[in-house]
């Protein structure tokens, strides 16, 4: 099995972290998904690229000249990868050429296969695919985008679209254009992304391969998946051995679209050729298998950003420490209706807490430091309660409106990871003062959320993994 695995590997990281592509379809004209693609690979890609049109011979680009090749066959070098976006009924002789180039990786940009009827042509290209031992990814996707070399088949201009950092989240979507959106949203927010890959029709590459592949992969620390549907029998026993088997090592993040109304499953259909199914069958699949579901693309990435960065905890029990009364309620809301629990602060704990902290602070838990809390004050908090075996994880609620908070208590929270917690922050509003904590608390390891429902959701999803690595 583990030498099948690294076999598997080695083929599929051809597709994932190739050292050359070849463009086939690349185009010189601007606003066309071939000058995109030309562009990616031409300007930012780490490993060579070699423009494949029958059109063109040279032409100056970006202020050098670009040489284009007649056909894969008319390039002399090695290739890892060919990039395909050329009509639908080309693609199967272009793929025997790269058969008889010797390259063992495709991705297939072009649609007009399974997703819209033309399902023999779909099966032409597996078939031409497995008689050349062509790994495929595709067709009808947006490929790979590997944020440390910046391969990147997404067809979408960046100024339009942005490219988030190299970072320890990687993402299997069946969609494309859900990945390009959290993409953007991600490169917005600076959150660290290492690999984004979209599998559409899934003719031969599927979740499964893939999954395997970032389970090897250090880089990756956490698999995100947005599902729409699987699409051949035995799928999901295929499915759920791989994730049962990868989960105790690395949590996985799913998100299911199409939830089971007639309306949805049509969509899903349409979208990728897949099939939704019930609703209940994927939950389930995931429950056993270990792993965590979302109910959303935004709280998938609530969770993934929290198990990226934080250890798993040992019990359910949160401290939340907070300058904000109502914050603390909603945040004890929230916990509670997860399942966590709130325990009040012991007694002896208590009493010199009340000799440390301002007269009219609540100790009980939600410790409320008040809006006359300075930063000191959430230190006191945290070094007394986080090393103790009373607490498991601390959520930690800071409004910087508050006149005696400064930037400095960004260090006091980032400190407490000492004590080999979980912490997370709640921080809203929209000064600069706020956004500058907020990127300390980040760029340190400590995920921060707008509202308490999310910060809590993301300390679930560290208690629900410590959960899965018992069983598992």
């Amino acid at each position: 099995m583990y030498l099948n695995l690294c076999f598997l590997y080695s083929v599929i990281s051809k597709l994932l972290d190739p050292q050359s592509a070849a463009i086939v379809g690349a185009s010189p004209k601007p606003g066309t998904v071939g000058y995109v693609l030309l562009e990616n690979l031409a300007t930012r890609f780490k490993g060579r690229a070699y423009p494949v049109n029958p059109k063109y011979d040279v032409v100056e680009l970006w202020g050098r000249k670009i040489k284009f090749y007649k056909s894969l066959l008319e390039v002399e070098d090695d290739i890892d990868v060919a990039v395909i976006a050329t009509p639908a009924p080309t693609v199967p002789k272009i793929l025997e050429e790269a058969g008889q180039k010797g390259i063992k990786a495709a991705v297939v940009i072009s649609s007009g296969f399974a997703e819209a009827g033309n399902v023999e042509l779909e099966n032409w290209v597996k078939a031409v695919a497995k008689q050349y031992g062509i790994r495929l990814l595709g067709p009808n996707c947006i490929g790979v985008y590997n944020a440390y070399t910046n391969f990147d088949t997404q067809f979408l201009p960046v100024e339009r679209a942005g490219r988030p950092p190299p970072g320890p989240i990687a993402l299997i979507s069946q969609s494309g254009a859900v990945a390009t959106a959290i993409m953007d949203w991600a490169a917005r927010r600076r959150l660290g992304m290492g690999f984004v890959v979209n599998y559409g029709n899934k003719a031969d590459v599927t979740e499964v391969e893939l999954l395997e592949a970032f389970a090897e992969d250090e880089r990756v620390k956490v698999i995100t998946m947005y599902m729409e549907g699987l699409k051949y029998p035995g799928e999901a026993k295929r499915l759920l051995d791989t994730v049962r088997r990868i989960a105790p090592k690395k949590p996985i993040v799913v998100y299911k679209a199409g939830r089971g109304s007639t309306a949805a499953q049509r969509a899903v259909r349409s979208h990728t050729a897949a099939m939704a199914g019930t609703y209940e069958m994927y939950h389930g699949l995931f429950k056993q298998a270990g792993a965590i579901e979302a109910s959303s693309v935004r709280e998938m990435f609530d969770m993934a950003k929290a198990l990226a960065t934080q250890p798993t905890p040992r019990g359910p029990r949160v401290l939340v420490v907070t300058d904000s009364g109502g914050m603390g309620v909603q945040a004890v809301d929230a916990l509670e209706a997860l399942g966590l629990e709130v325990p009040e602060v012991p007694e002896s704990i208590a009493k010199e807490l009340k000799r440390e902290l301002l007269p009219f602070a609540a100790v009980s838990n939600p410790i409320d430091v008040t809006g006359s809390a300075t930063d000191e004050h959430y230190k006191i908090v945290l070094d007394m309660l986080l090393p103790t075996a009373f607490f498991d994880m601390a959520l930690v609620v800071t409004l910087m409106q508050v006149p005696g908070l400064t930037k400095n208590l960004a260090e006091y929270i980032i400190g407490a990871k000492k004590y080999g917690k979980p912490i997370v922050a709640v921080n809203f509003g929209g000064s600069e003062l706020v956004q500058k904590f907020e990127e300390a608390l980040e760029d340190s390891g400590v995920p921060t959320y707008p509202t308490p429902e999310r910060a809590a959701k993301a300390l679930w999803a560290l208690y629900r993994y410590s959960q899965v690595r018992r069983r598992l």
